[in-house]
C-alpha cells in the first residue's frame, strides 16, 4: 500500500503541512508507505486546454508534472492538503488539479492505459482556513468530491480545520486525530 500526499501551501511547515503529515503518519502506522511531494517547490504550469493529451495521454507541457502524475498513479491513495485562499484552492493545487485532464480521453474517459491504475484509488482533502467556520472551505471539498465521484475514485473523505498563525493547527488536538484518522483510513 502506497499513500501520496499533496501539499498545496507554498507555506511549508504551516497548518496544512502540519496536518498532512499527521495523516501520512497515520497511514505510516497502518502499514502504508507514504511519499509527500511539496508543490511550491515543483514548476507547474496551468492547462492550456491544447487537447494534445485527449489523444496521447501525455500533456505537451514540459515541467514536473508528469513525474507528479506517474506517483499519483502509483499510488494506492492521494491525501491533498492545502490553505483556502480567496474562498478556493491555492494557485499550486489549482494548476496541479487542472493538469489531471491528461489523465482522461476528449469525452472524459480514462485514458485505457491509465484507468486500471485509477479504479478504487483512495483520495482524502485535509483544508485549513483563517476563518474560525470551517467550512468556508467547501468549495475546495466540493471540488475534490465531485472530481472523485465523476471519475469513481473512492471518497476517503475530508478534514476541515480552522487556523491563522503559522503552527497554530498543533494545538488543535482534534483536527490532529482526524487527520491521524483521514491517514489510517486510506489503508483500510
Amino acid at each position: 500500500m502506497n499513500v501520496l500526499g499533496i501539499m498545496g501551501s507554498p507555506r511549508i511547515g504551516g497548518n496544512s503541512d502540519l496536518l498532512l503529515d499527521q495523516a501520512l503518519a497515520g497511514a505510516r502506522e497502518a502499514g502504508a508507505e507514504v511519499e509527500k511531494i511539496l508543490l511550491v517547490k515543483r514548476k507547474i504550469s496551468g492547462c492550456l486546454d491544447c487537447k494534445k493529451c485527449n489523444e496521447t495521454g501525455r500533456c505537451a507541457i514540459e515541467d514536473d508534472m508528469p513525474e507528479i502524475s506517474r506517483k499519483v498513479l502509483e499510488a494506492d491513495a492521494v491525501i491533498h492538503s492545502g490553505p483556502v485562499y480567496f474562498w478556493s484552492m491555492t494557485s499550486q493545487m489549482k494548476a496541479y488539479l487542472d493538469r489531471w485532464c491528461a489523465f482522461f480521453d476528449a469525452q472524459w474517459n480514462w485514458h485505457k492505459d491509465y484507468y486500471p491504475k485509477m479504479k478504487g484509488k483512495g483520495i482524502g482533502l485535509i483544508t485549513v482556513c483563517g476563518d474560525p467556520n470551517p467550512h468556508t472551505a467547501d468549495p475546495i471539498v466540493h471540488s475534490f468530491k465531485t472530481t472523485a465521484d465523476f471519475t469513481r475514485l473512492r471518497w476517503i473523505g475530508a478534514v476541515m480545520a480552522s487556523a491563522t498563525e503559522k503552527g497554530e493547527i498543533a494545538k488543535n488536538e482534534a483536527a490532529l486525530k482526524e487527520a491521524y484518522a483521514l491517514g489510517r483510513k486510506t489503508v483500510a
